[in-house]
């Protein structure tokens, strides 16, 4: 099926004969053997999908590069075929063989192994080990759930590290790298929220006014982060960073960051080589944070997303950094995050 697809009544039952769905349902699948790569929507049954314990209706997912990259033939991130991509999920349970979870729940589920080995969010239902599921807390929508998705998540968490190592509003500037991006676009919105100066980094000029829209108080061209050259130690002018780029620009970052800052780091757009010395670690004390949503444990996972529901939850820049498509218009877009036209959230509605 190409674009259009349409669901065919059947009807599905457990080992124990009782009804557990009466329909078909659609799903975004690719494809891989030797000669061909096939990126389309298919019909699938429960049977299709893998082990988990909690049977979910998707109403929400999100776009991320990496799904975009599991999209294409040479991505390198689905591990066999035929895949259902999509790293993120939200939904309403519609069976569960976890006590911790009943028919009716609103849950998320993201990262660990979904949209990589684990049949992900782009489908009409998903199967997820409860060990992944986290409830959807009190303050969040379904859709605002997805409009954070990983992207999200982890801004939220390199914000928390950051304050855990004593970043706070009064000593001074934070600066956020691939401000425009999923996690630049979030972490410049929560750190707005949380009382920060921030100061936004992107290429794309076009782009200011949504950037100071989010809560940024300045905007810089992401240029003026390297200058002429990359210094060990260069002028200190921020308390810390949030750095979803990597590459060149977080060694220049590190040599600019104040005695005793840090830098959250959690992406390579810009390479995953960062030209840097022992010297601002030693000299200056910085601590390079590393931040990794995949495998966070699930009380601080809970914790997260609970703030991500209150303290951290920037509702006007919500609005403005989501946007929703269509699960037909799917295709168009993983096509577009892989050319970086895509800014802030894709939402799908499924």
């Amino acid at each position: 099926m190409t674009g259009q697809y349409k669901n065919i009544m059947i009807e599905i039952t457990n080992e124990k004969g009782e009804k557990v769905m009466n329909e078909n349902f659609t799903a975004f699948v690719v494809e891989k053997n030797e000669d061909t790569f096939i990126a389309d929507y298919k019909s699938l049954t429960v049977n299709d999908l893998p082990e988990g314990e909690v049977l979910i209706k998707v109403e929400y997912s999100s776009v991320n590069y990496k799904d975009g990259l599991a999209s294409i033939p040479n991505g390198k991130i689905v591990r066999s075929y035929p895949f259902v991509p999509g790293i993120d999920l939200a939904g309403i349970v519609e069976k569960s063989e976890d006590p911790r979870f009943q028919k009716g729940d609103r849950v998320i589920a993201t990262s660990y192994e979904i949209g990589v080995s684990h049949y992900g969010g782009f489908s009409e239902y998903a199967k997820i080990p409860a060990e992944w599921v986290v409830p959807l807390p009190d303050g969040l929508t379904l859709k605002e759930a997805m409009i954070y998705g990983t992207a999200g998540f982890t801004a939220a968490l390199s914000v928390h590290r950051l304050e855990e190592n004593g970043v706070t509003p009064e000593k001074g500037k934070v600066l956020v790298t691939g401000a425009t991006g999923g996690v630049g676009s979030m972490a410049v919105a929560m750190l707005a929220k949380r009382g920060f100066e921030v100061v936004a980094s992107t290429g794309k000029q076009t782009e200011v006014d949504y950037l100071h829209t989010l809560g940024a108080k300045e905007v810089i061209n992401r240029n003026e982060i390297i200058g002429e050259k990359i210094k060990p130690l260069d002028k200190q002018i921020w308390q810390a960073a949030v750095d979803p780029v990597g590459g060149e620009s977080l060694a220049a970052v590190l040599s600019k960051i104040q005695y005793g800052g840090s830098v959250a780091v959690s992406g390579l757009t810009g390479g995953a080589n960062v030209p840097t010395t022992v010297f601002p670690f030693i000299l200056r004390g910085v601590s390079l944070l590393g931040i990794d949503s995949v495998y966070c444990p699930m009380e601080l996972r809970k914790t997260l997303w609970k703030r991500m529901a209150t303290d951290l939850k920037p509702q006007a820049a919500i609005d403005s950094i989501g946007v929703e498509v269509s699960f037909s218009e799917l295709k168009d877009v993983l096509s577009n995050i892989l050319k970086g036209r895509v800014r802030g959230r894709t939402v799908v509605k499924v």
